[in-house]
């Protein structure tokens, strides 16, 4: 008998040794962290979908900017974030240990340039006061702009500030333009503005900017399949909106408050590359050569970007993208 529960025991201690090996199942809970607007994971929050797929407890943590979730991830507060790519990359080069694992939407004109009267074309805002959220995907397309359209950057005065603020500094008259994403660029064109530029403006300058899914590396090491299954849910309400987009963005509107309109808007602002397409070359790659992925040499770029504007230091740039780029989970979502 003795010889029976020493075998069992050091089976259990094989299975223990294996579940450190290979990651737990699920652990007790899932911390998401999303931003306030709409966006196609919100309908898996409003069905509870995520939660049944992952098999446990989801907490929806809310933040305002990408440098929020940053501190949460720096604070070992959150687990997975959907946050813009230059504060990602702003985290990665800073040496958070963080990695990207997927592209939630590519940005289009979710973030534009809202301009008052007599701003009309780009070259416009020289001479005015232009606000952008720092440390975001709105800036890094705004100083984008300022450098493709070569204009002189001394006559523009930029003022950072967080989205609620710059709304409230537009209805003041403190600004005369403001780049921005929804539901705030919706505010600011519902007070007398209107849309000067956007973000995919910049796309045949060679400038892929983007929303992406970052997660905690400890935590993807972990719990890979949970991982996995995240980015599976994704594409399924990326599906789902396709399918009506006008109920998705019912349901998105009314989870957030906002006017059908606005999440309409919002939602189709956004291009949604499949998972499998996240999975090659053009995207987050398969794997192989990373840095030459699609991402990869965006990642690069915005990390060049943020060192000429002060936000990162050169010296502090990796030489390589591989340990902070893991195509592994989209492929793995997506049957590869």
């Amino acid at each position: 008998m003795r010889k029976i529960v020493s075998l069992l025991l050091g089976a259990g201690s094989v299975l223990m040794s294996l579940s450190a090996a290979y990651g737990a199942a699920v652990p007790d809970e899932v911390r998401i962290a999303y931003s306030g607007g709409s966006q196609v994971l919100l309908l898996a929050k409003v069905d509870g979908s995520l939660e049944k797929t992952l098999g446990t407890k989801v907490k929806w943590v809310q933040f305002a900017t990408g440098a929020d979730a940053l501190n949460y991830f720096a604070s070992d507060a959150i687990d997975i974030a959907n946050f813009g790519s230059s504060p990602a990359v702003a985290g990665i080069v800073r040496k958070l240990p963080i990695e990207i694992v997927g592209v939630s939407g590519v940005i289009s004109t979710y973030e534009r340039l809202i301009g008052k009267n007599g701003i009309n074309q780009l070259n416009d805002i020289e001479g005015k006061r232009v606000a952008y959220p720092p440390n975001s995907t709105s800036q890094y397309a705004l100083e984008a702009a300022i450098a493709v359209h070569k204009l002189d950057r001394s006559k523009i005065t930029l003022i950072p500030l967080r989205p609620a603020d710059m709304v409230a500094a537009w209805q003041r008259g403190d600004i005369d333009a403001g780049y921005v994403w929804a539901p705030f660029a919706q505010q600011l064109e519902a007070d007398g503005g209107h849309q000067v530029f956007a973000t995919r403006d910049l796309q045949k300058d060679g400038y892929l900017i983007y929303n992406n899914y970052v997660v905690r590396k400890a935590f993807a090491q972990q719990y890979p399949q949970v991982v996995a299954d995240f980015l599976k849910v994704h594409q399924q309400k990326v599906d789902e909106f396709r399918r009506d987009p006008e109920r998705a963005a019912a349901i998105v509107a009314k989870e957030v408050g906002a006017p059908v309109s606005t999440a309409t808007n919002t939602l189709a602002g956004l291009e949604y590359p499949s998972l499998a397409e996240q999975g090659t070359a053009a995207w987050l790659g398969n794997g192989q050569d990373t840095d030459n992925s699609g991402i990869g040499q965006a990642v690069s770029k915005t990390a060049h970007f943020l060192e000429g504007t002060g936000d990162v230091r050169q010296r502090d740039i990796p030489t390589t993208w591989k340990d902070a780029i893991d195509s592994r989970f989209v492929r793995q979502a997506a049957g590869k």
